[in-house]
């Protein structure tokens, strides 16, 4: 059903978290408690607990969250990606609640949910932009496949037993070529994500920037490399090669052929998030990795 509200925010959801159910019930009673509408989405509304006031949308689409003020997301960090799908295309911004491992996009935990519904109902959130990449994909001249990525696009090898092999390539010009599991093509709010778990530096958001981070590389140099926010990133899958599979943010997914050409550059649509703490990067990076600071003493006085 429609409720006429003033405000309504849109609810996304893992339903088959229980943790995410829970967490869904509290906040959805708390945001109508205020007089905010909630809408979700009608096939995950069965696997909730929810009240009639409660707006029901049949197709996952951009449009469905017109009107929206904000996108709550409940759920890991695969849902907070599937997350920012929505919150690109519609430009909603996102407010991330963590109920998986890491979770660096998200701005809360389950155990601040009280607090993310006083900060939706008195507005006291900010809202930043985190650089996306568009990626294209050429097969003889031809553009054969578009995408995007809010923490990277992964060109992969796709036989166990047999290295890829690619040729790098930095605004125009080749940079090496190696044999190699794969390449991460990342932002800086990907940098902590498959480029970290490749060996990539750690970049933090404000940075702009683009990184090119080899996946057990089998060459002498295969240095992550961190670009000007303006290059333009390439990876050349050899013409006598299996093929390969490219992946953006670990969702969406294209066969590579032997000779594909990939090219990553900085996206033209930011995916908007909404903050609710000052807290800087470097305290979210040593209380999401209990990082050992127990000898530091601080600045001189």
């Amino acid at each position: 059903m429609t409720q006429n509200r003033a405000r309504t925010v849109f609810l996304l959801a893992h339903t088959g978290r229980p943790a995410a159910i829970r967490s869904a019930e509290l906040v959805v009673k708390g945001l109508l408690r205020e007089g905010i509408g909630v809408r979700v989405l009608e096939y995950e509304a069965r696997d909730l607990p929810l009240p009639e006031e409660v707006e029901l949308v049949e197709e996952a689409t951009p449009q469905c969250l017109d009107g929206c003020e904000l996108l709550i997301v409940l759920g890991g960090d695969g849902t907070l990606l599937r997350g920012a799908e929505f919150a690109r295309a519609s430009g909603v911004p996102m407010l991330g609640v963590n109920l998986g491992r890491v979770g660096f996009l998200a701005e809360a935990e389950r155990d601040d949910l009280d607090k993310v519904v006083d900060r939706v109902v008195t507005k006291a959130y900010e809202v930043e932009e985190r650089m996306t990449v568009d990626v294209v994909v050429h097969r003889n001249g031809d553009i054969v496949h578009t995408d995007w990525a809010l923490n990277e696009a992964a060109v992969q090898k796709v036989s166990a037993e047999k290295l890829l092999e690619v040729v790098l390539e930095i605004d125009g010009r080749p940079v090496t070529g190696f044999g190699c599991d794969g390449i991460v093509l990342s932002t800086p709010t990907g940098s902590t994500a498959y480029a970290f778990s490749a060996g990539g530096p750690v970049v933090w958001p404000e940075v702009e920037a683009l990184l090119m981070v080899p996946i057990s590389a089998h060459a002498l140099f295969a240095k992550p490399l961190v670009t000007s926010p303006d290059s333009v990133l390439a990876v050349e899958v050899l013409p006598h090669i299996p093929p390969g599979v490219l992946w953006c943010d670990g969702r969406r997914t294209v066969d590579l052929p032997p000779g594909a050409r990939v090219e990553v550059r900085r996206g033209a649509v930011p995916v908007r998030l909404a903050r609710l703490h000052h807290a800087s990067f470097t305290d979210r990076l040593v209380a999401k990795f209990a990082l050992p600071v127990s000898g530091w003493r601080g600045a001189p006085h």
